[in-house]
């Protein structure tokens, strides 16, 4: 489980986890409580190209649907099939199990800190 003190995050409840040229993307437990129970799950492909604050993907849950957004420009490296295949993932794991793409970047835009989005939801 990624630590969600040293994570970025964005306004629309993703959260990304910075490793070199790579981030990792999954929602806050705040956007999946929200959501309420998860049933689908639609991520880009492999390779697909993505760009920052545009919709990449689709979570579905048994009280709306939810968009996932690129927080950041680049290549998909990788999808979480185990997410797809078990979208309660994102209820019970979002900031492990649950996370939803890899993508790799040249340039991280301005995100938030832990603190800021905190503030930003409230708690």
């Amino acid at each position: 489980m990624a630590d969600k003190t040293t994570l970025k995050y964005t306004a629309e409840h993703e959260w990304v986890l910075v490793d070199g040229t790579t981030a990792t993307v999954g929602i806050t437990a705040y956007a999946a409580e929200k959501l309420g129970d998860v049933v689908f799950v639609d991520l880009p492909d492999v390779g697909a190209t993505v760009a920052e604050g545009k919709v990449v993907g689709e979570i579905e849950s048994t009280k709306s649907v939810g968009e996932l957004f690129a927080p950041v420009n680049g290549t998909v490296l990788e999808a979480n099939d185990a997410v797809v295949a078990s979208p309660e993932l994102v209820n019970t794991d979002p900031f492990g199990e649950g996370w939803l793409i890899k993508v790799e970047f040249e340039s991280l835009p301005e995100l938030m800190s832990f603190d800021e989005y905190s503030k930003l939801v409230g708690e």
